[in-house]
């Protein structure tokens, strides 16, 4: 009979050889996750055999790992800008980039809080939720062109308590908005190529929805329609704030300054990289 840390350094170089990266934090969470214990909890019962029950518990969500399958699918939810969100195969998942998003809009409009923000191609409702929480008088609408994504962000908003204030609607971008004008445009659309996505960890590549990562041109097509697209729904001194590409900004930023807006900032993301467009109408 095994004990609960021979399982977590089993599960570990398991992981480990099949290419998983952090394997023991995966471990340790997978661990907890099929027991109910947090982390903490874990450590506190290194010593105690497990029961051939909770090995069998235990089984599934490793093998399901050892496969590649995002972590966060196999809990079934993720952490965003504070928020527990339900996440599974129907979006991606919300990266820790993404926060600096919210962040900016946040230190954007600190002065201002927005009433009405518009989130394109919401995925999991993340970002559209995480502005709801920052911006409590706000109305946020969330589309996508995804149903399955849009129950799923439903889901969210519903597990969140915003359901109130965000409002879900399918639409291919700007094509079922309503003919009103917003005080922030907010967007991470799909910006890599085709050949960047065929680049990216099997987690990506082989388990997120392929449509909400790869977009035509390389990987610029999206973007380009919204940058164009956006001043109609902005009002006077509205923010467009998007998340890009890498390898964007100098293609982008001469079609922002075209589209009309009176001031662009580029920023950077957690690596340093040219991540963020925010551009004032």
């Amino acid at each position: 009979m095994f004990t609960v840390l021979e399982i977590i350094k089993k599960t570990t170089d398991f992981l480990a050889a099949k290419g998983v990266e952090s394997p023991r934090l995966n471990a340790e969470l997978l661990i907890g996750h099929a027991l109910g214990r947090k982390r903490m909890q874990l450590y506190m019962e290194f010593e105690r055999p497990l029961t051939e029950a909770e090995l069998e518990k235990i089984r599934p969500l490793v093998r399901r790992r050892a496969l590649r399958e995002p972590l966060q699918y196999i809990v079934g939810e993720t952490e965003f800008c504070g928020l527990r969100l339900a996440v599974d195969r129907r979006a991606l998942i919300p990266r820790p980039e993404t926060e600096l998003l919210v962040e900016h809009v946040q230190r954007m409009r600190a002065a201002t809080p927005p009433g009405r923000i518009l989130d394109l191609g919401t995925g999991s409702g993340a970002i559209a939720l995480a502005l709801a929480t920052a911006f409590p008088a706000a109305a946020v609408l969330a589309v996508d062109r995804s149903a399955a994504a849009l129950e799923l962000a439903r889901s969210n908003a519903a597990l969140t308590g915003l359901e109130a204030r965000v409002t879900l609607v399918e639409s291919d971008w700007f094509g079922a908005v309503p003919a009103e004008t917003f005080d922030v445009v907010v967007s991470n659309p799909p910006y890599l190529s085709e050949e960047e996505t065929t680049q990216t960890a099997p987690e990506v590549r082989e388990f997120e929805p392929r449509s909400a990562l790869a977009s035509a041109d390389d990987g610029a097509a999206d973007l380009a329609r919204i940058i164009a697209q956006a001043p109609r729904f902005l009002v006077p001194g509205g923010l467009l704030a998007l998340e890009t590409g890498i390898s964007q900004h100098a293609r982008l930023l001469p079609l922002v300054r075209s589209a009309g807006y009176a001031s662009v900032e580029s920023h950077l993301d957690l690596r340093g990289r040219e991540r963020f467009i925010l551009a004032v109408k």
